[in-house]
């Protein structure tokens, strides 16, 4: 039987063009969260470069490795000497022309557990994911929302613009995950941090609150920081502010919005196992009800 508690984190850095520099940040973060008694470490969305969706560019289809590749290897010994899991977050090149925004889990022996495939694709301004991710798939292994048992705890990843869909972490949450993790890269149009940037950061957050509320699960994001720009463009400002919350939706540990940062929280199952007691949202579920559910838009049913 596991024990009650475990420790989680979340390693906040800038990207750099170079994946070995980002690879050399990312190593750090791990090893500091490790020394703070971490057992599992997220490490950010696409850390191993510069966010290169904001043009649509078939060059940059060249940063796409496979799973088991370069960033999964360069981080299987960390884990491995460490004693912790590692969430690592990559551009997959699945086969010819099959490419994913996805996540390798690595286990606390340094072995790979599994692949996340983001299941909601954006595309917006200086967001262009379409154009590169092909989402995952809802059957088969490896596809659709999974969780993995690691050594430490059973986990749940998802990633960025999936924050914000209550189903993917309900599905999730039923999987069994105790934590639901989102690497993410978010940021604001610099024309648009003085009119919105505060209201879009309270949003971020408010949701994936929500989500942890509402599942009684222990939620953490991990985001970039720094400026990145893009010819032709203002590029985009990350705008950090990675955070850990617990069961009932309260900040365990934030972030800033400029300076690297790894935040670790202490998660308890005997906590999680007292909320959903008290509030029994999944007990008082109304599963007969929910079929359209699946539907895209039921407004306009005679």
């Amino acid at each position: 039987m596991k024990q009650d508690t475990f420790t989680i984190a979340v390693v906040q850095h800038a990207c750099a063009d170079d994946r070995g520099t980002n690879i050399a940040r990312a190593t750090q973060g791990i090893r500091d969260a490790a020394l703070q008694g971490a057992g599992i470490v997220c490490l950010q969305e696409l850390f191993g470069s510069t966010y290169f969706c904001k043009k649509e560019d078939a060059d940059r289809f060249a940063l796409a490795e496979p799973v088991p590749g370069p960033t999964v290897e360069a981080l299987q010994p960390v884990a491995r000497e460490l004693g912790v899991v590692v969430i690592v977050p990559l551009f997959e090149r699945r086969a010819p022309g099959v490419y994913h925004n996805s996540a390798a889990v690595v286990d606390a022996d340094g072995s790979l557990m599994g692949t996340y495939r983001k299941m909601h694709i954006p595309d917006d301004p200086l967001y262009y994911e379409k154009y590169y991710f092909a989402p995952g798939d809802g059957t088969g292994p490896g596809c659709g929302f999974r969780v993995f048992e690691t050594r430490h705890a059973r986990i749940g990843v998802l990633i960025c613009w999936d924050q914000w869909y209550p189903e993917a972490a309900r599905i999730t949450a039923l999987l069994g995950a105790e934590v639901l993790f989102y690497p993410t890269a978010i940021g604001w149009h610099p024309k648009e941090k003085a009119p919105y940037g505060q209201e879009q950061v309270t949003a971020w957050r408010a949701i994936q609150r929500s989500h942890a509320i509402a599942n009684g699960v222990y939620v953490a994001a991990a985001n970039r920081i720094g400026h990145e720009s893009e010819p032709g463009t203002d590029g985009i400002e990350f705008f950090g502010q990675s955070f850990i919350c617990g069961p009932f939706g309260q900040l365990l540990a934030e972030a800033p919005s400029d300076r690297p940062a790894v935040l670790t929280a202490e998660c308890s199952r005997s906590k999680m196992e007292s909320v959903r007691r008290n509030w029994p949202f999944l007990r008082d579920r109304r599963v007969d009800a929910y079929a359209p559910i699946v539907e895209r838009y039921l407004g306009d049913r005679p």
